[in-house]
């Protein structure tokens, strides 16, 4: 379960660092006058708040995802330790000699 706090942690870190970029960003960008109007034009304004909806519900069930997943994994290796520990033996040893012929 400390897994589940970690990754949910980790996300989070990575949406206030998403948001974070997006208004620093769009600080950086003034708007573009139009010489003809003299107004900002702004066609492209009623998309960003939906875009940025979208990705913030991609991140979350992404996180759902990841973290039903490892709860999934937890739950395995729990119930059959000696198979996990004989598993990831031989997935270390065949990774090691994959990257040993190299």
């Amino acid at each position: 379960m400390a897994t589940d706090a970690l990754v949910s942690s980790e996300l989070k870190s990575l949406q206030d660092e998403l948001a974070a970029g997006k208004a620093d960003r769009a600080a950086r960008t003034d708007p573009v006058v139009s010489p003809a109007v003299g107004s900002t034009a702004s066609a492209d304004a009623p998309q960003k708040p939906l875009e940025e909806i979208e990705r913030q519900d991609y991140l979350r069930q992404l996180a759902d995802e990841i973290t039903e997943l490892f709860g999934k994994a937890e739950t395995s290796i729990s119930a059959h330790p000696a198979q996990s520990v004989a598993g990831a033996l031989l997935l270390g040893i065949l990774i090691g000699r994959l990257l040993g012929r190299r």
